[in-house]
């Protein structure tokens, strides 16, 4: 294996400190770059290209990663005395991202390494310029603008496919912060998918100039901001809410009355 094979993962990684969020972003580049990006991971049974081949784990504050090197150099210096498996650090990304699991490089070096968790593994197994760099700072949107809030509900309504809405406010580490807004659908048909475009595509010119708005899926389990908005928010849009329950027969004996508006 070539110096320059391993040399972009590991020159980037040594310019990382902590509140250095362009170098961490330099090394989700490199990471995500085939050939360029490659890692040697730890396997704690199995053979490379075995079946039965299985990556080392360990726990940092509670989350869980998997530990790797960034050379043969490294491998050398970290004594791992199992087998390992020399991988593309985005074919990497894309197996451990859904288990959330995260990476963990060089563990065996002064400071102990750095870690990449799970989320930014997914960025690079989908498009680094498709998701907000992290760490996320996310919260209730304070901005004001009802008249967009009031059309978007409105549309929202005459938009059968379409369940509820949510929002956030979320300030990347790198990049201007935007409001988020949760689309939760009934399904992800063609069809569905089309009429939920076309109702924000009606909605989109009551946002101030400047401002910028993003979506997410509110079925996407992977996602931070859709994470954040299912244990935060509340639906500022609930067409649930708005279907009055069904009669039902009264009952004899204790019991509590149903909350107004409650779930």
């Amino acid at each position: 294996m070539s110096a320059s094979h391993s040399g972009s993962v590991e020159h980037t990684l040594r310019q990382v400190t902590p509140g250095r969020y362009d170098a961490y972003e330099a090394l989700l580049r490199a990471l995500a770059t085939p050939s360029s990006g490659q890692i040697w991971m730890f396997l704690w049974q199995g053979q490379s290209g075995s079946p039965d081949a299985q990556y080392g784990t360990m726990e940092v504050d509670g989350f869980s990663y998997a530990p790797c090197v960034t050379s043969a150099r490294e491998l050398s210096a970290s004594g791992w005395n199992r087998s390992y498996e020399v991988a593309d650090g985005l074919d990497v990304a894309r197996t451990l991202y859904p288990e959330h699991y995260g990476l963990w490089l060089n563990p065996h070096a002064p400071g102990g390494g750095v870690g990449v968790p799970w989320p930014d593994l997914r960025r690079i197994a989908t498009g680094l310029d498709r998701q907000p760099a992290g760490p996320l700072r996310l919260t209730e949107p304070a901005v004001e603008i009802p008249q967009f809030y009031a059309l978007l509900a409105q549309n929202a309504h005459r938009t059968p496919a379409l369940r509820s809405l949510r929002r956030a406010w979320v300030q990347p580490a790198l990049g201007a912060p935007y409001l988020a807004l949760g689309l939760d659908v009934y399904d992800t048909s063609p069809a569905s998918v089309d009429s939920v475009r076309a109702m924000l595509q009606q909605s989109v010119g009551a946002v101030p100039e400047g401002l910028p708005v993003s979506t997410v899926v509110m079925t996407d389990d992977h996602d931070p901001v859709v994470m954040w908005m299912r244990a935060n928010s509340r639906p500022f849009y609930d067409r649930d809410a708005h279907v009055p329950p069904p009669p039902t027969a009264p009952v004899a004996g204790y019991g509590y009355p149903p909350v107004p508006g409650g779930y």
